[in-house]
């Protein structure tokens, strides 16, 4: 249990830009920041951060709140874990008591997993650097390859022994059940009996953006061709190969520094190009790579180069990346190391600037790359050649932004000696099959839309209707966004203090008993009566720092606005009349629209009963219609003369 005052000081410290920044690239915009979300894929940014009001919302996807709510919905942890995570950022020491065996029995498995995955990689470093044989074999083969304990270090390498069960064995003893053990992929039951999947290898721990470890590369030392040299870490609940990128947490800040990242084929030679002082570099991992992969990279830089090795197999390989990363409206180049060459062993022979400047000037963009590949392919065949033209042009139609299409399009034209408008042709048909192909997945004559999971689900059922629904959020933004702000002066001297926003709202609705229907709203005017019992300004902290993350959520995504004055408008001298400016109109309209909506709802409601009413019943309901309708008429001609926004 972390005790208040502990809570308050973390939410304090942790500025919303500096712990966003960590994790994506964000470019000033006005008194605001953006970037590109990571909550969801676009290829044009909407998420905002406002550091004076201490929250993020994506205009996307809907996502906001504060700091702790970022780290929670990025790292997928509790609340609890996103403010210990803070906690260590900062370097704020939490006191807690000591969970009781059932709370700890209460962990959730991802939790458990994560703390196994952190066991294991101090385990296998400490095999790496105290044990006999991680010393002989695993440090031997680490310092013939020319890393230094730096390097090693840092990325937390390690050995585990060739005992078939060592680690296993170690991780039991330390209190860690069975079912994690296999669930993360660390041990391996083979009948009755669990044993080390990575036993006799060197150990590369793959890291989360935020630092911990997920899952494990390891690497054979055994000449035998029987055994696979690499092996990964299982799919599991912690890890998912296909979004994680080997050595990003300790590049990005490199990659955004230099605006660009290269992108290697497996862990050493990560480790090859750090050591050569060059830190803006990640790794596939010796898996195709993925779209989720490229996003991740997308977040820090749009300007990617591909480093892959000389032979046949890199070539391959270059080339099925190429259209993802173009897919995804990315900046592409691409190098290929002479024959028998890659990253790891060209790193060895220089130093980082010298390395740098060889791949600034060997990198090619993909057009040239491709064509000068597949031109080798197909000489003086003019089948092949035309197969050929239409490989590129595969790739040209793939770029999302239709000026950069159009660009490379001219500079194939000129490259492979063809008219601009056969290969302007040929970039539209494929693009429109694609579209075709899309759509014929995604619809079904019999069973509708297949690939809209949203669609797929049942509607959840409300207790009030969008339009009331609507009127009371804005009742709501207007609480949060000017609560504390004077609406009328005091009318005399001895009637105390001025109205205030929140005042005036909460007066009115009790004056009329009102009562909002959404749950979340019910508990934020519940909020602004306390702040008054106990004669405290209402400040929208209270709700962005909410432990409940639908409150949170609600007052960011209330909070914030898509739209900033220009700079134009800012000049001296212009001036340009804010909503707040506007507050002694568009708060009491706000509340007669919402007063005016719900006595035309009852209109409505009595109108259908007069229609089964009984005689004396109906009596009764007339009178009150009657009355309704009066009311009605006072409420709209007083609509009259405001203005309603």
């Amino acid at each position: 249990m972390i005790d208040p005052s502990t809570i308050e000081r973390i939410i304090d410290t942790a500025e919303i830009t500096d712990v966003v920044q960590d994790f994506i690239t964000l470019k000033k915009r006005g008194v605001n920041f953006i970037g590109l979300c990571p909550f969801h894929n676009e290829k044009t940014p909407s998420f905002t951060v406002s550091p004076a009001k201490g929250i993020f919302k994506c205009f996307g996807c809907g996502k906001g709140g504060n700091s702790v709510n970022f780290v929670m919905e990025h790292e997928h942890i509790s609340w609890v874990e996103a403010l210990k995570f803070l906690a260590k950022k900062y370097g704020i020491e939490i006191v807690e008591k000591e969970l009781s065996s059932e709370e700890k029995e209460k962990q959730d498995d991802r939790e458990s997993m994560m703390v196994l995955s952190g066991f294991a990689a101090k385990y296998f470093a400490g095999c790496l650097h105290n044990h006999e044989e991680g010393l002989a074999i695993g440090m031997g083969y680490l310092r013939e390859r020319g890393f230094l304990r730096t390097i090693i270090d840092k990325f937390q390498v390690g050995y585990s022994p060739s005992a078939r069960d060592a680690f296993t064995r170690e991780a039991l003893k330390n209190g860690f059940k069975t079912e994690y053990l296999e669930k993360t992929g660390l041990s391996i039951n083979r009948g009755d009996k669990l044993s080390d999947r990575f036993d006799g290898r060197i150990i590369f721990p793959i890291h989360s953006l935020s630092g911990k470890v997920l899952a494990f590369g390891a690497r054979t030392l055994k000449q035998d061709k029987n055994i696979a040299k690499y092996l990964n870490s299982p799919e599991s609940d912690i890890y998912h190969k296909s979004r994680v990128l080997y050595g990003l947490y300790f590049a990005k800040r490199a990659i955004v520094e230099n605006d660009k990242c290269y992108l290697v084929e497996g862990y050493t030679d990560v480790l090859s190009m750090h050591q050569a002082g060059i830190e803006n570099v990640v790794a596939s991992s010796g898996t195709a790579l993925t779209s989720d992969q490229i996003r991740l990279i997308k977040r820090f830089t749009p300007n990617i180069t591909v480093l892959y090795d000389g032979d046949q197999a890199g070539l391959n390989a270059s080339l099925r990346g190429i259209d993802l990363i173009l897919e995804e409206g990315m900046n592409v180049k691409i190098l290929n190391f002479p024959e028998g060459e890659d990253p790891d062993s060209w790193s060895k022979k220089t130093n980082s600037e010298t390395f740098v400047r060889y791949i600034q000037e060997n990198e090619l963009d993909f057009v040239l790359f491709k064509t000068r590949l597949l031109s080798e392919e197909a000489k003086n065949d003019p089948v092949r050649k035309a197969g050929m033209i239409g490989d590129i042009m595969r790739s040209v139609a793939r770029i999302p932004d239709r000026i950069t299409r159009m660009v490379y399009i001219r500079e194939c034209a000129a490259i492979l000696n063809v008219e601009e408008n056969i290969l302007f042709s040929e970039s539209d048909d494929i693009r429109r099959k694609e579209a075709e192909k899309r759509n014929r997945y995604k619809y079904d004559d019999r069973q509708g839309f297949k690939t809209s999971k949203i669609a797929a689900q049942p509607p959840v059922k409300n207790n009030f209707t969008p339009e009331r629904n609507n009127h009371e959020r804005e009742i709501i933004r207007l609480l949060i966004n000017y609560g504390a702000k004077e609406l009328f002066p005091p009318q005399d001297e001895n009637s105390g203090n001025p109205v205030t926003v929140s005042e005036f709202i909460l007066n009115e609705l009790d004056g009329d008993e009102l009562i909002l229907s959404n749950p979340a709203y019910i508990l934020i005017i519940g909020e602004f009566k306390n702040l008054r019992e106990q004669n405290i300004t209402p400040s929208e902290k209270v709700f962005t720092n909410h432990r409940d993350a639908e409150i949170s959520h609600l007052a960011a995504d209330l909070l914030s606005s898509s739209y900033d004055i220009s700079r134009i408008w800012k000049r001296k001298d212009t001036h340009i009349e804010t909503e707040e400016d506007k507050l002694k109109e568009l708060v009491p309209s706000t509340i007669l629209a919402y007063k005016s909506f719900l006595v035309r709802q009852e209109l409505k409601e009595t109108e259908d009963k007069l229609r089964s009413a009984g005689n004396e019943e109906s009596v009764l309901l007339q009178q009150r219609y009657m009355i309704l309708k009066h009311t009605n008429m006072q409420l709209a001609r007083q609509l009259g003369n405001r203005i309603v926004f």
